[in-house]
């Protein structure tokens, strides 16, 4: 029990850092986002008086009033109510508005891809540990090679090939937009399958350039691992190959892969900003892609804070599951 109220305890402790750093560096940044639109506004011909200033101030949570420590108290107020803040580039619209649509697209589509390539890898890397010098170790040069590749060049020929040339998939959207009967996002099968089909091409890209790392270290783990004293004794006892393989081999091996897995996952909300700007796919990627593009702090600031408290809590549940997979991790706290 102590061991877990120590993990829980740190990661408060850290969610606390990731919410207090999230509000200081945007306003350590020169310039302010009341300023920027108040310099739209005017460029549009708006006529700009104190109290619209003051009004988008409060909209935007107070930015710029009073001193650090009333903003502060303001931006954890904000946060508790879901209070992201309003966009700049998107004025009037709510930060988690932007964010609660783009979510959905990258959870499925990254979430999916990584689970897949992360069971791929560790798989393949387990046979390929297994029987070194087989058809399954040869795989590892070749998928090494796709991961050599730069992540946007990769995307850029899947897209020219599969999409320009030979035309077998769309060339961007997350969606067919222009299908008639209109589609209408939501759990129908129109839709469904739309997604699905524009997803191919960018799963593809995320799949073939991340097998490599959870391949070779899944490899490497199974070569140090088959090497130790309890493997040999299991060999002695003369169990299965497959109970030794799976049983007290893969799963001792693994361990270090789960936590790089978590992490892996918590960074999956934050999409991949090359593959979703390639693709123009709607997913958070992209909106962090436009926001930086526009100086859209609230924006940044509001995707920023959604990744640090995804990392932090697949981080703490794969601690947390490590401390009842491997006993030793909680004999050491």
């Amino acid at each position: 029990m102590r061991f877990y109220f120590q993990k829980v305890l740190f990661y408060l402790v850290a969610l606390w850092a990731a919410l207090t750093l999230n509000f200081a560096i945007p306003r350590l940044m020169p310039g302010d986002p009341v300023s920027i639109i108040v310099m739209k506004m005017a460029a549009a011909g708006q006529v700009i008086t104190p109290e619209t200033r003051h009004a988008i101030t409060v909209q935007l949570g107070g930015v710029g009033e009073g001193g650090w420590w009333s903003q502060y108290w303001q931006y954890l107020v904000n946060l508790a109510h879901g209070d992201l803040g309003v966009s700049i580039a998107n004025y009037p619209v709510k930060v988690s508005t932007i964010l609660g649509n783009a979510l959905p697209w990258t959870v499925t589509l990254v979430g999916l891809a990584t689970v897949l390539a992360f069971v791929l890898g560790v798989g393949l890397g387990i046979l390929a540990g297994w029987r070194r010098g087989s058809v399954w170790d040869n795989l590892i040069p070749v998928a090494t090679f796709f991961q050599a590749v730069p992540y946007f060049w990769l995307a850029l020929i899947l897209l020219l090939l599969l999409s320009r040339t030979w035309q077998v998939f769309p060339f961007a959207q997350g969606y067919d937009t222009v299908a008639w009967p209109i589609i209408t996002p939501g759990l129908n099968w129109p839709f469904v399958k739309s997604a699905v089909y524009h997803g191919c091409l960018p799963a593809a890209t995320i799949v073939l350039s991340s097998i490599a790392g959870w391949m070779l270290g899944m490899r490497n783990m199974m070569v140090s691992t088959l090497s130790e004293d309890h493997i040999l004794t299991a060999e002695a006892k003369g169990l299965k190959p497959g109970r030794v393989r799976w049983t007290y081999a893969a799963r001792n091996a693994v361990l270090p892969s789960l936590s790089g897995f978590a992490i892996s996952l918590g960074f999956v909300v934050a999409g991949s900003i090359v593959m979703e700007t390639v693709f123009s796919y709607p997913g958070v990627g992209f909106q962090l892609w436009k926001a930086v593009s526009n100086n859209d702090y609230p924006l940044m600031q509001g995707t920023f804070l959604v990744i640090s408290i995804a990392v932090l809590a697949a981080n703490l549940l794969v601690d947390l599951l490590l401390g009842l997979i491997d006993p030793r991790t909680r004999a050491r706290a």
